[in-house]
Order: C-alpha cells, then sequence, then structure tokens
C-alpha cells in the first residue's frame, strides 16, 4: 500500500537539460552542413551501404577540369620554369650573391676565381672614383663661371646669392626697353638702305617668291625718256667703231713718223 510521487517528474519540478540537449544537436548538424557546404572536396563518410549521391566535380553541368595527371605535370612544368628563371637571374645578375639557410652549403667566389679577369683593388677604386667626382664638380665650376647666363637651379629656399648682372661693378648694360627700342631703330634703317639701294640701282631687278606678285617695268612705263631699238643701237654701235678704226688709219697714214 506504499507508494510515492517522482521527485523529478512532478509538476512543480524545473525544466530538464532535454530542451538544451536538442539545440546543442542541432547547432552540430547546421555546422556540420555549413562545413559540407563550403568544402566539398572533403567528401562524406557514411556507413550505410545504401547510401549514395552524385559527385559535385563529376555531374553533368560540371565545369571542364583537368585530370590528376594534367594537374601533376602542369606543376613539374612551373617549377621547372621557375627554376630556370631562377637560375638566369642569378647568372646575369652575380652581384646579388646567393641567400641560403643552411649553414653547410659553401661556393667558390665569382670574382675571386682563378680565370677571373683583372681588377683594382678596393682603394684604387675609391679613389679613382674621388677623382672621377672632383673632375665633374670642376666642370660644373668651369661651366658656371663661362655662362652666367643659364642660373643656378636650386630647391632650397635658403639660399640666395649675389646678380652677376646687377652686381655695383657690373658694366652698363640697357634696359629692355631700350634694346627693344634699338631693334626697332636697327630694323627700319635696314629697310630704308633696301630702299635706297632699290631706287639707285633698278637693274638690280627683283626678286619675289610669290607668283601672284607683278609690277610695272621701269624703262616701259608711259613717262619713260624715248630710247632706240636694239637693232638700230647695234647699227650704232658698228658705225662708230668702223669710224674710230679708219680714224686710227687716218692719223698712221698722215704721220709715219709716230711709228
Amino acid at each position: 500500500t506504499l507508494f510515492g510521487r517522482n521527485y523529478f517528474n512532478r509538476y512543480s519540478a524545473p525544466e530538464t537539460e532535454d530542451e538544451r540537449a536538442e539545440i546543442l544537436a542541432e547547432a552540430a548538424a547546421l555546422k556540420k552542413s555549413a562545413v559540407a557546404y563550403m568544402h566539398p572536396e572533403v567528401g562524406v563518410c557514411s556507413e550505410d551501404a545504401t547510401l549514395f549521391g552524385r559527385n559535385y566535380f563529376e555531374r553533368a553541368s560540371a565545369p571542364d577540369v583537368e585530370s590528376m595527371e594534367e594537374a601533376e605535370e602542369r606543376a613539374k612544368i612551373l617549377a621547372e620554369a621557375a627554376a630556370l628563371k631562377q637560375l638566369a637571374s642569378d647568372y646575369m645578375h652575380p652581384e646579388v650573391g646567393v641567400k641560403t639557410t643552411d649553414p653547410t652549403l659553401f661556393g667558390r667566389n665569382y670574382f675571386n676565381r682563378y680565370s677571373a679577369p683583372e681588377t683594382e683593388e678596393d682603394e684604387f677604386a675609391d679613389e679613382r672614383a674621388e677623382i672621377l667626382a672632383e673632375a665633374v664638380a670642376l666642370k660644373k665650376s668651369s661651366v658656371a663661371y663661362m655662362h652666367p647666363e643659364v642660373g643656378v637651379c636650386s630647391e632650397d629656399a635658403t639660399l640666395f646669392g649675389r646678380n652677376y648682372f646687377e652686381r655695383a661693378s657690373a658694366p652698363d648694360v640697357e634696359s629692355m626697353e631700350e634694346a627693344e627700342e634699338r631693334a626697332k631703330i636697327l630694323a627700319e634703317a635696314a629697310t630704308l638702305k633696301k630702299l635706297a639701294v632699290d631706287y639707285m640701282h633698278p637693274e638690280v631687278g627683283v626678286r619675289k617668291v610669290d607668283g601672284e606678285m607683278f609690277g610695272r617695268n621701269y624703262f616701259n612705263r608711259y613717262s619713260a625718256p624715248e630710247t632706240e631699238e636694239d637693232e638700230f643701237a647695234d647699227e650704232r654701235a658698228e658705225i662708230l667703231a668702223e669710224a674710230v678704226a679708219l680714224k686710227k688709219s687716218s692719223v698712221a697714214y698722215m704721220h709715219p713718223e709716230v711709228g
């Protein structure tokens, strides 16, 4: 006749861990689904022989992929190309040096080998560099002295110097306005000289490049004095020449003592 109430199943008993276990189980299932979706290459592990599914990478709509053999061959080719590039860089740039972390590795110095060409020592090289630097500085100073009009280029705002052309001992120079005025006067004088030469020597002729330019002939103008034609001028010259010859013959005949 004895009986009792179950302590854990009574109506006033607190909630148990069953609900929390269900929530954790669902979270684990969701995590497993997310991992399976993000990493399809992991594969699916199953112990049930009746389970099967379609391969993600071998489906009909899957993009073309290379086989394992082709992938390995491509990896080998890329590795060989990288090694050849490294060798070519090392050959073309021996000054770069070799970087290694293995203390047992060593090699012959490229520059100190027996077949290496003769090179100058560091002291001579440094001295030669100093001499060349001094020569460059002297050349720069000479150019600056011989060509003060070049100016000095400087990026330091605190540097300043005296103007070579505006120093107290500089010779007097004309201003820009005076130079422009002098150039105008010389140009006008050259133009007047050209006009005077053209007026005094009309026989020189006019040189032109433009085919559309034309002018009036000085000798054939209406106000030109009358002149004889070329035929009459030639005939007159012949007559005068004959008269001179006859005069010379007469004088020689009349005065044989002249000799």
